[in-house]
């Protein structure tokens, strides 16, 4: 899996983000649940899930920050 770049995430809407957000964090819940099944090939994409969730999350954070 490969990583977002924060460049083009700031490209997308801040709606886009969260179903992104939304969409990435159920993704998390279904690899780990892959994990505890020994079904999972490459536990790496987790923690690359995680932290795009991390980027998306700062990025809305800005925005809310920036529109007060």
């Amino acid at each position: 899996m490969k990583a977002r770049k924060a460049e083009d995430l700031r490209s997308l809407s801040t709606q886009e983000l969260e179903g992104f957000v939304k969409e990435s964090e159920e993704n998390v819940t279904r690899l780990r649940f892959q994990l505890a099944l020994s079904q999972l090939q490459d536990s790496s994409s987790i923690k690359t899930l995680r932290k795009d969730i991390a980027r998306m999350k700062t990025i809305l954070h800005e925005r809310k920050n920036n529109a007060n």
